[in-house]
């Protein structure tokens, strides 16, 4: 049998990292504030744990999964967290996207406890994990890396190692940054061609065999045709994102000015009651600037 797994945070994403790791034969150890997430899990054979710790204690590989920079330090070195149930044989994989700044303060946590930390971000939607579609970027100790490689690979299409801690939050945050930038180039475009008069979906197929082709037009390109916007990543989350990305390229005196601009895009997304929406909402605040109808409403 598989070794077992811990997961901390088992919302959307971390959802979707358990059902691939229970289906290569992983025992589960679980735990997330919201308990009606665990017991989902529990009812499928997972073990439920009443704190990150006791995660810790019947896990030797912890996945952290969560949304915020606050959350993620305080499920791993807060009074519950991971490192109180730590040995030194533990590494965790803390998974979210969050500054490269506390990548490495967690990651120093956890060497002063005698465990290890890996700067382990996951590029996709949580769809894309559910079906093995996603890229996992890795910072951190190369012997505590090789050492999870075998589950890392159950998890992802592809696995990198990329350096030392933070700079797993680095390539994530300039791999985010290219996404939504992509995201509101469609948006862009596909405002033009409804006010023009083409038929979106039309639009989008032409696009799709030319050369503007792109994983965000497959994964997004409907939503937006459709006018579907269930979350794949919400609004409010992807701001924090752009915050973090904004942060990062000022510590390093990069000029940034289209994700500058995207961020002004998310924030009118926001304003407009978007918050909980998918990322490809970000259509209907280019409909209501060039003075479109809603979808569904008369023709423009």
């Amino acid at each position: 049998m598989a070794e077992p797994v811990g997961i901390v945070g088992v919302g959307l994403l971390g959802s979707a990292v358990a059902g691939v790791l229970r289906d290569a034969g992983h025992p589960l150890v679980v735990h997330d504030v919201v308990a009606d997430k665990v017991s989902a899990l529990a009812e499928r054979g997972a073990r439920a744990a009443r704190s990150a710790a006791e995660v810790a204690r019947n896990a030797r590989v912890v996945f952290t999964v969560l949304p915020t920079l606050e959350s993620v330090e305080e499920a791993i070195a807060g009074v519950d967290g991971v490192l109180a149930g730590a040995t030194a044989q533990t590494v965790i994989l803390q998974m979210s996207t969050i500054s490269p700044d506390l990548a490495v303060r967690m990651e120093e946590a956890a060497r002063a406890r005698g465990a290890a930390l890996l700067d382990a971000p996951v590029s996709g939607t949580s769809a894309m994990v559910a079906r093995r579609d996603c890229v996992i970027t890795v910072g951190g100790d190369a012997k505590a890396y090789e050492s999870c490689k075998p589950i890392l690979e159950a998890l992802a299409r592809k696995v990198f190692h990329v350096g030392a801690a933070g700079m797993g939050s680095y390539v994530k945050l300039v791999t985010n940054l290219v996404m939504g930038l992509n995201g509101v180039v469609l948006a862009e475009g596909l405002t033009l061609a409804r006010r023009a008069g083409v038929d979106p979906a039309q639009m989008l197929e032409i696009l799709r065999h030319g050369a503007a082709a792109s994983k965000i037009l497959e994964v997004r390109g409907p939503l937006m045709v459709e006018g579907r916007f269930d979350a794949m990543m919400k609004v409010d989350l992807f701001l924090k994102d752009i915050r973090l990305m904004l942060e990062a390229a000022q510590g390093l005196h990069v000029p940034v000015p289209l994700a500058s601009a995207m961020q002004q895009l998310y924030t009118a997304a926001f304003a407009a009651g978007q918050a909980k929406d998918d990322l490809a909402t970000i259509v209907r605040v280019y409909e209501s600037m060039a003075g479109l109808p809603p979808r569904g409403g008369p023709a423009a």
